[in-house]
């Protein structure tokens, strides 16, 4: 089974949403409350994705180079002030391990690797640092890099960009008006301020939401509107992991199809914008992984920043199984023979069959 994909990687990416919204704030409601059929809404979106990205998907391996050691107190996160969540803390990662790290993360198919470390923001060294490992696995390894490192101001975003810096994550998470229930150690203005500089910059933006936090559906809709505003290209929807030593008042239980609907209404709001299925896929979504990206066109592999996930060889299945194609930093993946590359992974390789038989001969 090899790949026919026609349609050709973009050689060069926005850094700026370009397209307006298809459906109003009403009409976006309508979608994630349930009133609007789902298999109307996932046609309608399914039209969109396929206009701005065929039926390719963007793998992304999140890298998280500094865990734990973390001022600030962001109720859903394990890396927070106090959490007492059992996680591993380490300081910064070496250059060298990151761009170790960098290495694997393009052999198992990533499109874009993303650095991640935990903090209030980088001081002027650490950016230094970041900076030089940044322009070090562009250049050498032609991988697309993203950051998420906290607040930044104006000067630090420009060296990051001079550095090569491709994308910069930096959650909205929620609305301004539900933020401080999430979070009191610094505020929603302080992050639309950060985007605000990196955009300046000519830094794309990575910027989604972290659904089931006890928002309401009028919070979801704000939020997804507010990235809208900002013209974020692209856009991580995260589902609520309840991790020990979480701060959430009133988290919430995520059906399947809620998640898919919140799904659908990103894409809707933001068309050219790359919607991904980040934390919480393997768990909140299920069974509709794969239906999800009909509205869905970028997901991550191997992982989150403190949770497990699927591995390579299963996300690309599921990508596959799906009728889509894995999109890789050197191309599509046409030219690969998937039959062959994800044999011995398949659960009916004849090697795994002996595993799998309910009744097997005793020995005498």
């Amino acid at each position: 089974m090899k790949s026919t994909l026609e349609t050709p990687i973009p050689t060069e990416e926005k850094s700026l949403s370009e397209v307006p919204s298809v459906i109003t704030r009403e009409e976006a409601y309508a979608i994630v409350s349930g009133e609007t059929p789902l298999t109307e809404a996932l046609d309608k979106a399914y039209k969109v994705r396929e206009k701005y990205f065929g039926k390719t998907v963007r793998i992304h391996v999140l890298d998280n180079i500094k865990n734990g050691h973390c001022p600030e107190d962001c109720g859903y996160c394990a890396q927070r002030k106090n959490a007492n969540s059992g996680i591993q803390e380490y300081s910064v990662k070496s250059s060298e391990e990151i761009f170790e790290d960098a290495v694997k993360a393009k052999e198992n198919g990533a499109y874009r690797f993303c650095m991640v470390t935990a903090g209030t923001g980088p001081n002027a060294p650490t950016t230094e640092k970041l900076a030089l490992t940044i322009e070090k696995i562009s250049k050498e390894l032609g991988l697309k890099v993203c950051l998420s490192a906290g607040l930044l101001d104006q000067e630090k975003a420009e060296r990051l960009k001079s550095a090569g810096l491709d994308r910069y994550n930096h959650n909205l998470n929620t609305s301004k008006a539900h933020y401080p229930e999430i979070c009191d150690t610094h505020t929603y203005e302080q992050r639309v301020e950060t985007i605000t500089h990196l955009m300046k910059a000519g830094v794309g933006m990575c910027s989604g939401v972290i659904v089931g936090m006890g928002e309401s559906l009028h919070d979801l809709v704000d939020v997804i509107f507010e990235i809208k505003n900002l013209r974020v290209i692209s856009i991580p929807v995260n589902f609520f992991l309840p991790i020990a030593g979480h701060a959430i008042k009133n988290p919430q239980a995520l059906s399947p199809e809620f998640c898919l609907r919140t799904l659908i209404a990103f894409r809707l709001v933001n068309p050219d914008s790359e919607v991904r299925i980040a934390a919480g896929r393997e768990g909140h979504l299920r069974g509709l992984q794969g239906m999800a990206l009909y509205a869905a066109n970028s997901l991550f592999a191997s992982g989150y920043l403190n949770v497990k996930g699927s591995d390579a060889a299963e996300t690309i299945r599921t990508i596959l199984d799906a009728g889509f194609y894995p999109e890789f930093s050197s191309g599509l993946g046409e030219e690969i023979d998937w039959e062959v590359a994800l044999g011995k992974d398949h659960p009916y390789a004849p090697e795994n069959f002996p595993d799998l038989y309910k009744y097997k001969k005793t020995k005498n």
